[in-house]
C-alpha cells in the first residue's frame, strides 16, 4: 500500500517538483564548478548528485512500482499499458544512473557524464508530467 501523498495529484506533483528542482540545482552547481576549474570538487559534487538521483528520485520510483502502480492497476486494469510505459521510464532512469556510475568510476567527470545527467533531467520531467496526467488527473466531464 502506498502512502496517501502518492494518490493525491497536488501532493504527488509537489514530490516530483521538489525532487526535480533539487536535481537541477545540483547539476547547475557541478557546471559552475567546472567553469571555475574546480575539477576535484566538481567530481565530488557529481558523486553526490548521483547519490541524490538514487536515494531521492529512483527510490521514489521504486515506491511507486511497489505500491502506487499496483493500486492503480487494481482500480483500473485498463491502465496496464500505461503502467508498463511509466515503469519503462523508471528503468531508463536506473540504466542512465548505472551508466553514470560506471563512467565516473572509469573516466571521471567528463562531458559525456554531464550529458547523461541532463538526460536524467529530461526523462524524469517527461515521466512525471505523464504520470500525473495519466494516473492522477481528474477525468474531464
Amino acid at each position: 500500500m502506498s502512502g496517501p501523498s502518492l494518490r493525491q495529484l497536488h501532493a504527488h506533483h509537489a514530490i516530483h517538483e521538489g525532487a526535480l528542482s533539487g536535481a537541477i540545482a545540483k547539476t547547475e552547481e557541478i557546471e559552475d564548478l567546472l567553469r571555475a576549474k574546480e575539477y576535484e570538487v566538481a567530481l565530488q559534487a557529481a558523486d553526490h548528485l548521483l547519490e541524490y538521483w538514487e536515494t531521492r528520485i529512483i527510490s521514489h520510483a521504486d515506491a511507486e512500482e511497489e505500491g502506487f502502480y499496483l493500486e492503480m492497476l487494481e482500480k483500473n486494469p485498463d491502465l496496464e499499458d500505461t503502467v508498463a510505459k511509466l515503469t519503462r521510464d523508471h528503468d531508463l532512469l536506473r540504466i542512465i544512473a548505472e551508466d553514470i556510475k560506471k563512467m565516473l568510476k572509469e573516466e571521471g567527470l567528463t562531458y559525456e557524464v554531464m550529458k547523461q545527467f541532463h538526460a536524467l533531467l529530461v526523462v524524469n520531467a517527461i515521466h512525471s508530467r505523464d504520470e500525473e496526467r495519466l494516473l492522477l488527473a481528474e477525468p474531464s466531464e
